[in-house]
């Protein structure tokens, strides 16, 4: 079993639309194609089957480099996970269409709003009707075995839930254990205690959307209620060395120090025992 990060970058992307900041000048005339947006691809080379979370708007290229990874003869995965209906999480099902792919009845899984929300509404219920893709049913903290080596678990956390809920997950494979949390408002929203989930599992993929409130100067902070990275650090500091070494900092947005390596951001990050999650970064389960 493999997990491959496919993608690390928040909904826009990077380059970000409309951006006139340093983060994004030179990436507009020099694009970097490491700055995918946050997506994690799973594969069981024994059962040959691959899965991914996520489908962003960057998923052409990210479904092809799990394919290539997993060294499996077929284009599109076994499965789909979807977390949310904001923009980098879903919007990529529209190359399984007929103006592009043409899927035949790809798995997509989703929770109960999700699916409805996909069903009801175009262009999305246009890739039900022509079974493009088919929509599996997840519910909150139900197990999902998808092979003899993989179980999915969903679980509902709070966001801003505009079209559907929005679900982190549990990757369990045979050996390792995987939190996904990609989205989720402060992490006192939430009745679940995240430093308790944390010492469950042995890697933890957390939203890192902004490092500090800087970073953010222009928005209303109440609009994307989000955990800045030092509010996270500072929650996690009672950790032990082992738990923080499980944390890797994931969906970062384009304003995001993290993004790059020689950072005073991404050195603090490093220098108190947690992870940045990296393009293609792979681990295995």
């Amino acid at each position: 079993m493999s997990l491959i990060i496919l993608g690390t970058v928040q909904d826009g992307g990077s380059p970000h639309i409309g951006c006139k900041r340093d983060c994004c000048k030179a990436l507009f005339a020099n694009p970097d194609k490491t700055r995918q947006v946050v997506s994690l691809g799973v594969i069981d080379h024994e059962n040959k089957r691959s899965f991914m979370f996520e489908a962003t708007p960057d998923m052409t290229a990210q479904m092809k480099a799990l394919r290539n990874f997993s060294g499996l003869n077929k284009e599109t995965p076994d499965g789909i996970f979807l977390t949310h209906a904001h923009i980098g999480h879903y919007t990529g099902l529209m190359y399984l269409g007929r103006e592009a792919l043409g899927g035949n009845h790809v798995p997509v899984y989703a929770m109960p709003k999700m699916k409805s929300f996909l069903e009801t509404n175009g262009p999305w219920s246009q890739l039900v009707t022509l079974g493009n893709i088919d929509i599996k049913a997840m519910e909150h903290q139900n197990q999902i075995p998808i092979t003899s080596n993989l179980t999915v678990i969903p679980f509902k956390v709070p966001h801003r839930d505009e079209f559907s809920e929005t679900v982190g997950f549990k990757i369990l494979g045979p050996n390792k254990s995987v939190l996904f949390i990609p989205d989720i408002d402060k992490w006192a929203k939430w009745e679940t205690s995240i430093r308790s989930e944390i010492k469950k599992v042995d890697y933890a993929f957390l939203d890192a959307s902004f490092f500090d409130a800087e970073e953010i100067n222009n928005r209303d902070i109440a609009e994307i209620p989000h955990p800045f990275v030092i509010e996270s650090m500072e929650l996690f500091k009672s950790l032990s060395k082992a738990d923080k070494a499980k944390i890797h900092f994931i969906h970062f947005n384009h304003t995001n120090p993290l993004l790059l390596n020689d950072s005073e951001a991404s050195r603090t990050v490093l220098s108190e025992g947690y992870h940045i999650s990296k393009f293609q970064q792979v681990i295995g389960l």
